[in-house]
């Protein structure tokens, strides 16, 4: 066992703070504040399972069919994004959302992004 380093990456929606990191997966909490969205963006080999700690959210994430569909999440709530989905993270309210994934960290691929950064490929 050994204690682990946090790392705080300061992002324009919020911040992360990543709190496991190995080579099987990766840790992070997402503090997203009210009114403010992630990008548009999916994974080729990331897969991921988000957990709503505290505010709400709604993830705007791609169905079977290829439609984007709007999923209302509140505290409590959990989801699982799978590989390829494009998705967003839109917050509510001033939110904490845990995320567990593969630890695949530069795998975005980013579709639209209101803080210009489409097209890039790191997290």
């Amino acid at each position: 066992m050994s204690k682990q380093t946090i790392t705080r990456v300061e992002k324009p929606w919020g911040h992360e703070l990543i709190w496991a990191k190995t080579g099987d997966y990766v840790g992070k909490i997402l503090h997203i504040n009210r009114g403010h969205r992630l990008s548009l963006q999916y994974h080729r080999v990331k897969e991921e399972t988000i957990y709503v700690s505290t505010g709400s959210m709604i993830l705007l994430i791609e169905d079977d069919q290829g439609v984007l569909q709007e999923v209302p999440l509140k505290a409590g709530e959990a989801h699982h994004i799978a590989t390829g989905r494009k998705h967003r993270m839109i917050a509510t309210e001033d939110c904490d959302v845990f995320e567990v994934s593969t630890p695949h960290l530069d795998d975005v691929v980013r579709l639209e992004d209101g803080y210009g950064r489409q097209g890039t490929s790191k997290a």
